[in-house]
């Protein structure tokens, strides 16, 4: 499909609209707002993708490579088609065909860096002036681009922090939330790109994943080689088939078929609440005890239904002694552990437990906190973070928006902004030329500068006329996003 097809509706006529004379327009993409409690600040990640996956890539393929009459037909049936006969032209189509690149410089901070609220993340603006329709052509595909992967890496960052948190106050092995966070998110994200976006950003924090696609994704698009460096990785594990398909009756022989046979060393993680995950507890395990202590390699008991905080940690208003134990200590029960030099229990090595279902991050931090006050450490547990927290957002979860600040009409530069008077002041944008400075480690925005002031800031060249000046790898984005840990390790 030709790529200038990637837009909404009304962007295709709006290089009449602009003034005439109209040679440049410089556009930002800032989040505006967060609608989530604790965040105000937000992780860069998803642009360098867009340039070499839309910029480069599928306009050299599906336009400058193809011939001109071709995707220029193309382009007049599908817009005559939708819109009706009309005025739009073709020959900015032609011109452009005719350049062979896209005329266009993209500045941006460093991916992987948190950037403060209504501070922007990149801008962009046009290098020819019959292109100035280019720029905010570019908006809508940019918008629908790389929203998702800021959120998701935003998202993925906090759950970061709060187990780095729990971890460095109650664990022997705070190195261990590397893996507790776990990206399980596919199956319920908007379309594989969608997975692909999302758990690329939940992978800037952990290196726990059960999407595939994203390590392939960040080889092609983030220079990641699996060869050199752990990209992600997952563990054996079952699902609820395998195990009904041992049957009720039979579910204590299935686990010791799985831990014996199957899986004689090594990590195995195994579904226990099919039928009854007390009676795997209390039962089954303690009969197993002998066998899963002989391992080299840890069983890892996962419920997948029910409260996760309760189910974990223990329900004090359960019915059962067993329920108001919850699973970790029940687990201690059976196969005790160390108590470390923080004071809190872990688990015996050969044992462990993993919540994958409806865990959100306020629930994340009451798990945490509730393994903390019952002496247990929080590094008992791995979480399994799935769509119920990476797809449940929207463009709107930040406010994120690309807008126009500034544009020359006859060689003269015009300060432009939006301020609605029916707003509660998020859709107000900033106004002029931008420059970002960094200011005792943090993103300052300065609007209404010169062109030489806004040469002088902390946005980078990462495109210009067709061609990427900067190629990050997924190893420096990382060290960037995984700069708290190293900040709460001096505290």
């Amino acid at each position: 499909m030709n790529p200038l097809l990637y837009t909404d509706g009304y962007k295709v006529d709006h290089r009449r609209q602009y003034p005439n004379q109209t040679t440049l327009v410089y556009s930002n993409w800032t989040p505006r707002k967060s609608r989530i409690n604790g965040i105000e600040k937000v992780v860069f990640f998803g642009l360098q993708y867009f340039i070499k996956k839309y910029i480069l890539q599928d306009f050299q393929t599906n336009f400058f490579n193809k011939p001109k009459e071709e995707v220029c037909k193309q382009y007049s049936r599908r817009i005559n088609n939708y819109l009706g006969e009309n005025q739009v032209g073709i020959k900015h189509i032609e011109n452009l065909h005719d350049l062979g690149y896209i005329p266009m410089v993209i500045k941006a901070l460093p991916e992987g860096t948190e950037v403060p609220i209504r501070v922007p993340m990149f801008t962009m603006y046009n290098t020819l002036p019959d292109f100035f329709w280019l720029t905010n052509y570019f908006e809508t595909l940019l918008s629908t681009t790389v929203w998702l992967p800021c959120n998701s890496a935003t998202i993925a960052k906090q759950y970061r922090k709060i187990l780095d948190q729990y971890a460095l106050e109650t664990s022997s092995t705070p190195e261990f939330v590397d893996w507790q966070g776990h990206d399980f998110s596919m199956r319920g994200m908007a379309g594989l790109e969608a997975a692909e976006l999302s758990a690329a950003g939940h992978l800037l924090s952990f290196t726990g994943t059960d999407t595939i696609p994203a390590i392939d994704f960040l080889e092609t698009y983030y220079n990641a080689n699996a060869d050199e460096e752990l990209i992600g990785g997952t563990v054996a594990a079952t699902e609820h088939s395998v195990m009904c398909m041992g049957t009720n009756d039979g579910e204590q022989e299935t686990f010791k078929r799985l831990i014996t046979d199957v899986y004689p060393n090594g990590i195995v993680s195994i579904v226990s609440d099919t039928w009854d995950l007390w009676k795997v507890l209390t039962e089954y395990l303690p009969n197993l005890k002998e066998e899963v202590l002989a391992r080299d390699g840890k069983v890892v008991i996962r419920p997948d239904s029910g409260n996760p905080v309760d189910i974990i940690c223990g329900n004090p208003n359960g019915k059962t002694k067993k329920e108001q134990k919850g699973v970790i200590e029940l687990l201690w029960e059976t196969f005790g552990g160390i108590t470390n030099e923080k004071g809190y229990k872990e688990l015996d090595s050969h044992i462990g437990a993993i919540y994958g279902d409806s865990i959100t991050i306020e629930r994340a931090t009451q798990i945490c906190e509730r393994l903390k006050q019952k002496g247990f450490a929080s590094t008992n547990v791995v979480l399994g973070i799935g769509s119920f927290t990476y797809q449940y957002n929207t463009r709107d979860t930040f406010g994120f928006a690309m807008k126009a600040t500034y544009g020359e009409v006859d060689g003269i530069g015009r300060e432009i902004f939006k301020d609605p008077i029916t707003d509660d002041g998020t859709k107000k944008s900033a106004k002029g030329l931008l420059k970002i400075t960094l200011e005792d480690g943090e993103y300052k925005l300065y609007d209404q500068v010169t062109w030489e002031e806004e040469q002088q800031g902390e946005l980078r060249e990462v495109f210009r006329d067709g061609e990427l000046i900067i190629d990050e790898k997924l190893s420096n984005i990382r060290e960037r996003v995984q700069n708290f840990t190293n900040e709460l390790a001096t505290i």
